[in-house]
């Protein structure tokens, strides 16, 4: 099972418009997503506080940013499948 990550933080609105595109979007037999609080981490503050919600391969490093769609959410996973 592959590992993704997602920065978000409490109360994010934007985060809350993605979810359903995770679940939809992402089969839960091959991946598992971590939800990342950025706001318990100044180095993770810095680098998401004004992009999340972003999706991230921690091994490839890629990453996904919002504003994303279904056909965007998909090219990324088929991107770090390869990985």
């Amino acid at each position: 099972m592959k590992l993704l990550e997602l920065m978000t933080t409490e109360g994010c609105h934007l985060c809350d418009q993605a979810l359903p595109l995770f679940v939809s979007g992402i089969d839960p037999s091959k991946y598992e997503v971590d939800l990342v609080d950025i706001a318990f981490d100044d180095e993770l503050m810095n680098q998401y506080a004004t992009r999340i919600p972003v999706l991230v391969d921690p091994q490839s490093k890629q990453s996904l940013d919002w504003p994303f769609d279904a056909e965007q959410l998909a090219q990324f996973i088929r991107s770090v499948e390869g990985q």
